[in-house]
């Protein structure tokens, strides 16, 4: 298994960087729910509102996680209506236990890892599944993540490596802000 030593942010709220990466990864989080919209049950398959949270607070810490756990489903349910308000609860409480667990988990192990990655999907499904069986009352819709989401959360662990680790390599915040092939240095 592959193992990547991490080099860690954990942003505070009074720094201006933690507002702009969060902005970044909650435009990727409107984004990717709306590519993987024309897939029918799209969003019930690749859970796409999920996947920058995961990145942003295992990259950047968990007040960036969390910023973009918050921000990303009600953004979303703002201008498409999409997560439906019956389900935003659960969504947000999954959304933010992620963050939370993504966040702990780089800071407790400093190293990226498939295997940790695999623990925080789970910990955040198992704990955000629990929570929605108690809010909705019904079991079989509580599980409909490991019923069929199972794409999403494969999606999660694999593609979230692969882009904290383009991250490790090619993004260094303390000096230079790059996307893609542009470079800003030193935007404010």
């Amino acid at each position: 298994m592959s193992t990547t030593t991490l080099k860690l942010y954990a942003l505070n709220y009074t720094n201006w960087k933690s507002y702009l990466l969060a902005f970044a990864f909650v435009a990727g989080n409107i984004v990717l729910p709306q590519i993987a919209h024309l897939v029918p049950q799209g969003g019930f398959i690749f859970l796409p509102i999920y996947f920058f949270t995961l990145v942003a607070a295992y990259k950047y810490g968990w007040k960036v996680g969390l910023l973009t756990a918050i921000l990303s489903p009600i953004i979303n349910h703002l201008l498409f209506g999409m997560p439906p308000l019956a389900v935003l609860p659960a969504i947000l409480t999954k959304s933010i236990f992620l963050a939370l667990s993504a966040g702990f988990a780089a800071h407790y192990f400093r190293k990226l890892s498939l295997g940790i990655l695999v623990l925080v999907v789970l910990s955040y499904q198992i704990f955000g599944t629990l929570v929605e069986w108690a809010l909705i009352k019904d079991f079989i819709v509580a599980v409909q993540d490991f019923r069929i989401g199972i794409p999403g959360m494969l999606l999660q662990v694999f593609g979230g490596y692969a882009i904290i680790k383009y991250l490790l390599r090619n993004y260094n915040i303390n000096n230079q802000f790059s996307f893609g092939l542009q470079t800003i240095n030193h935007i404010f």
